[in-house]
């Protein structure tokens, strides 16, 4: 790509947020990667800046697609052939601790994996390469310190009395049933702060792919933990997805001018930059073509096509 039509960020939106606010569709597109397509067309659209981003909508166009069956490996190659270095993904969801209120904002720094081995969480699987790749901090912490203060600012201005909350622990469950009260119970005895359904694999397959990725979450419900409350509903969710989509989009259009530069300066994606490197086994001549060339389109610094 042509330096001005760099497309550095990509924003992968959630449960309630679609699409985003105050930007010039410039192209949809639908990069057809090894692994499949991808949730829904990816927008390259232009802030009034001139600076570009890729939006793709995890669930899909209408919300069509379930947390489980999300395309996540085909949505993280594609974003990584359209330039992409830096992922910024929203999603909703429910809050463990008293002091995480509905419409309140979340910036996680650790995960815990509950899924059930139903999706793929890996662009290795299957074949003929083995890569362990380094997770022990799940996020990029320096892009996510990096978006403390700005989030933090926008909810001062615009968040009706909204806080964010840094450095929590988020629970990724299978779904698509919300928790038992029971495993709300032990999730919060665990030291998780809020639950979600997307977080997993996305996180792990932008780490092998070398991005950089950070989670902004909103939280919508308390779960189902509340012994006096009834258990969390999709009635309880909506009323909040909106407000909260909203907002969401208010931070997405401050943040982006600002996430683009420090993506080209780089700074803020060292810890993702050159990770996987030392995480690939030595390669050999039981590798096969075919399998160098798929990862080759997420990895082309080490394997060719």
């Amino acid at each position: 790509m042509a330096a001005e039509s760099k497309v550095l960020v990509g924003v992968i939106g959630g449960s309630g947020l679609y699409h985003l606010d105050n930007l010039t569709l410039i192209k949809q597109v639908t990069p057809e990667t090894p692994w499949g397509l991808p949730s829904s067309p990816i927008s390259i659209c232009a802030l009034p800046s001139g600076t570009q981003v890729a939006f793709i909508a995890r669930h899909g166009p209408g919300h069509a697609i379930s947390p489980s069956a999300v395309p996540a490996r085909a949505n993280i190659a594609a974003l990584k052939s359209l330039g992409v270095k830096a992922v910024l993904a929203f999603s909703a969801v429910g809050s463990l601790r008293e002091e995480i209120a509905p419409g309140d904002f979340v910036l996680p720094t650790q995960i815990i994996d509950r899924t059930k081995g139903i999706r793929p969480s890996s662009f290795f699987d299957g074949l003929s390469v083995v890569a362990h790749a380094t997770f022990g901090d799940p996020f990029s912490n320096k892009f996510v310190h990096w978006l403390e203060g700005r989030v933090g600012k926008v909810l001062e201005e615009h968040g009706q009395g909204k806080k964010l909350h840094t450095d929590k622990t988020i629970i990724c469950m299978e779904g698509p049933q919300f928790s038992t009260r029971a495993e709300s119970k032990m999730y919060r005895s665990w030291g998780a702060d809020i639950i979600n359904m997307s977080v997993l694999p996305e996180a792990k397959l932008a780490r092998e792919a070398e991005l950089g990725y950070a989670l902004i979450a909103t939280s919508t419900d308390y779960d189902s933990w509340r012994e006096h409350e009834d258990a969390v509903t999709s009635a309880d969710v909506f009323k909040v997805l909106q407000d909260n989509a909203a907002l969401s989009r208010t931070v997405a259009a401050t943040v982006i001018d600002e996430l683009h530069e420090a993506a080209e300066e780089g700074h803020i994606l060292t810890e993702a930059a050159g990770s996987m490197q030392f995480s690939i086994l030595p390669r050999s001549e039981k590798t096969k073509p075919e399998d160098a060339a798929k990862l080759s389109y997420i990895l082309p610094k080490y394997f060719s096509a």
